[in-house]
């Protein structure tokens, strides 16, 4: 077979298949469709259950046998994407209504998972078979081929509450994120048959019945006033916080215990928020915890804080709102897809869409039901003109010869070949115009039919039908009675299925926080060459003063209020307060570098740490492997606004090897691999900006690198050992920078 050369440029080629790749993430796998506000592999899985019969009324199911049946049929993306679906709709304290029925370990709002799918068990809520998944039979949503065109499953679910408000969503696709709060069922209803009944309502006037998010962890919404503004756009940022009590306990003392979290507070954020705490506690930002308990269980959450008598509970409340994820936020993006393309929606816009859907289910609805009652009418309609003839059809059922000459003499009134009694029968026969299924249900009726009581029952049927007919006709054409349809059934889902409101809504300012003010004292700061720190008393100190200068590698003494600066061999500078670092007894082992601040020890080594007051006002050197060197002024590394700074800029695999703050009538000593020693001024090497590269030192002939920095103060007597010889750095010749220097080894 011929081959086809398509020439194509590269770049159109791979624009197409991106956007395709991206819109097929973004419809058929992260975002929800805003009529059923429903996820592909949620829709699917609830499908997939009602298909199997695993209603609320039913006994459960193993989860492995949803999860492998729905793999099977719908959904094609491996098991545990659709197991992860199947207990997040099981997590009540996730959805604002959970549609799935779990039995057994489906995890806790503590961030434990879920046991394996072959250990639990499901089945559907009955809000679920009753709100979302009924009427499906009667033909009121389109149905589409599976990935393996072998099954047909719904394009959306007949869902008859806003579900996307309801249980919101949230989910990230390709350049795009949606991230939509739960709301309360009751207000969300009240808020739907309003706009049924005025279209023209705006999002503020829906906001009288919808008045804020109802998360089902609780808590409170603090910028109410926010809302209106979010609520219109679609985005913006909701400020939680927990729900803090004051309990009293015997001695005058009080407790504060969290009975609500804030919903993005879920999961691990509680064990962090009880770290957080006892961080509070260590670095003495507070001193009125003396414990901290989680007594959460199924019953709810609950956080217990002792506290010490006499405590400001107040300050502690907002200590706990500013430090920790007590007080969160939660970013509003309302996106979803609407009519096939992904679309950011006000409250308003969400809620007509779920109105116009609930039109077209009704209409699809009705207009199958009226169609069948149409067909019954007709068929009824027959039977009681034929019970009125029953002679002439039993005498023309008695002369024919087959079903189809009983049935052409029915329809079309043809008597050829029909034996009659009289003339008058077979007159009577051929003005017969029976309609095709009349004909068909008076051939297959029974004789017990002739009865007269069973007569008085097809009249009464009959009757039933022309109202059913009536009925259909007028929600059909008439819309304040589709209008009442569906506000009927909004209400019966409203009564058997609402809760009372969980979130409350208030307007709270920002949390000031007024600091403490720290009794400022003299303290040693230590490090240990495996990067762990802490601060001791000058006291204790003094008393281990041998222990302690042989065990760390720097010693600093300085104030309880100070910052030190940690120079690093990557050009880095990370600002460290001392009051974040523990203070404790001298045998402590302290805390690693990397909890405190940016340093990643990992991927760079210290090699000199400084306090900032001591640096303030002096001018540090810099030397580089690849003998760059450079002054810099120690008050460009007094930033408040910043944890880590660039201390200098390197050249392509260099490293930072040295920095000093010397007087400026020292001398520096550069000491290569090779053997080569220079002296020279400090005076001749160049103040620069902390962000230059600065200038060369030492002339390095091939791989040579800078192995050694030694400094010379004035009057100073320096010795070092090169091997077996002792070498007396200040009786070096004073060479110039930037020259090769002496060999000594």
């Amino acid at each position: 077979m011929d081959g086809q050369i398509i020439r194509a440029e590269y770049s159109d080629i791979m624009q197409k298949s991106f956007i395709d790749y991206a819109m097929s993430v973004i419809i058929s796998r992260a975002l929800p469709d805003v009529r059923d506000g429903l996820k592909p592999v949620q829709r699917r899985v609830l499908y997939d259950m009602y298909e199997l019969g695993i209603r609320y009324d039913r006994p459960y199911r193993k989860s492995a046998r949803i999860v492998g049946d729905t793999m099977g049929k719908y959904h094609p993306h491996g098991d545990s994407s659709i197991y992860e679906a199947l207990v997040v709709l099981a997590q009540d304290f996730k959805k604002g209504m959970a549609l799935v029925d779990g039995h057994g370990n489906f995890g806790s709002i503590e961030g434990d998972g879920a046991a394996a799918m072959r250990y639990t068990e499901a089945r559907l809520q009955k809000v679920t078979q009753e709100a979302f998944l009924a009427d499906l039979d009667k033909d009121v949503v389109d149905f589409v081929p599976n990935f393996d065109e072998t099954e047909k499953e719904p394009s959306v679910l007949p869902v008859r509450i806003p579900n996307l408000l309801v249980n919101g969503s949230d989910g990230i696709a390709v350049g795009m994120v949606t991230s939509i709060p739960p709301h309360n069922l009751g207000e969300v209803i009240d808020a739907v048959k309003a706009l049924i009944r005025n279209s023209k309502l705006t999002t503020r006037d829906l906001m009288k019945y919808i008045k804020g998010p109802d998360f089902p962890t609780g808590g409170i919404v603090v910028n109410e006033a926010e809302l209106a503004q979010i609520y219109e756009t679609g985005q913006g940022k909701i400020r939680l916080r927990g729900r803090v009590e004051v309990e009293q306990v015997k001695g005058g003392r009080e407790r504060l215990v969290i009975t609500e979290i804030p919903y993005t507070m879920m999961g691990a954020n509680i064990g962090k928020f009880l770290n957080d705490v006892a961080a509070l506690v260590e670095t003495k930002k507070t001193t009125d915890i003396v414990d901290i308990s989680n007594q959460s269980s199924k019953m709810g959450i609950r956080i217990v804080l002792e506290l010490k008598r006499g405590a400001d509970v107040e300050r502690l409340k907002n200590l706990l709102y500013k430090k920790t994820r007590l007080e969160d936020t939660f970013s509003v993006n309302m996106l979803a897809v609407a009519e096939g393309r992904p679309e950011t929606l006000s409250l308003r816009q969400l809620l007509e869409h779920h109105v116009q859907f609930q039109l077209d289910v009704n209409g699809r609805k009705y207009r199958n039901m009226l169609e069948k009652e149409e067909k019954k009418r007709e068929v009824q309609e027959g039977l009681i003109y034929a019970c009125d003839i029953i002679d002439l059809i039993i005498e023309i059922l008695r002369g024919s010869r087959s079903r189809e000459q009983v049935k052409e003499c029915l329809v079309h009134g043809v008597t050829d070949g029909i034996r009659f009694k009289t003339a008058k029968s077979k007159k009577d026969a051929s003005k017969l115009h029976f309609t095709e299924p009349q004909a068909n249900a008076i051939l297959d009726m029974r004789l017990y039919k002739l009865i007269g009581l069973e007569i008085d029952v097809l009249m009464k049927e009959h009757e039933e039908t022309v109202r059913n007919i009536a009925k259909y006709q007028d929600i059909l054409n008439n819309y304040d009675s589709m209008a009442n349809v569906i506000i009927k059934e909004l209400d019966h889902y409203k009564k058997e299925f609402s809760r009372p409101r969980r979130t409350a809504l208030e307007n709270a300012g920002e949390i000031v926080l007024e600091e403490q003010q720290v009794e400022e004292m003299p303290v040693v700061f230590l490090m240990n060459r495996f990067g762990y720190v802490r601060t001791i008393d000058e006291a204790v100190y003094e008393r281990n003063k041998e222990a302690a200068d042989a065990e760390h590698r720097f010693v600093l003494h300085c104030r309880n209020t100070d910052r030190v600066c940690i120079f690093t061999d990557t050009g880095k500078a990370h600002l460290l307060k001392l009051l974040d670092v523990p203070y404790g007894k001298f045998r402590d082992k302290g805390t690693p570098l990397d909890n405190l601040c940016n340093y990643d020890s990992n991927a760079e080594n210290f090699v000199a740490v400084m306090a900032l007051n001591d640096i303030r006002d002096t001018v540090l050197t810099f030397v580089t492997r690849q003998s760059m060197l450079k002054q810099v002024e120690g008050s460009e590394f007094d930033v408040i606004s910043k944890r880590t700074i660039a201390a200098t800029k390197l050249q392509d695999g260099d490293t930072v090897l040295a920095v000093h703050a010397a007087s400026e009538q020292a001398h520096i000593v550069l000491a290569s691999e090779a053997g080569f020693f220079l002296r020279f001024p400090v005076a001749s090497i160049p103040v620069k900006k902390k962000t230059a590269v600065g200038v060369r030192g030492m002339k390095l002939s091939g791989q040579d690198t800078v192995e050694a920095v030694y400094w010379i103060e004035k009057d100073g007597d320096t010795e070092v050992k090169i091997g077996e010889k002792t070498l007396q750095l200040n009786r070096l010749r004073i060479g110039s920078r930037d020259s090769k220097g002496t060999k000594q080894r």
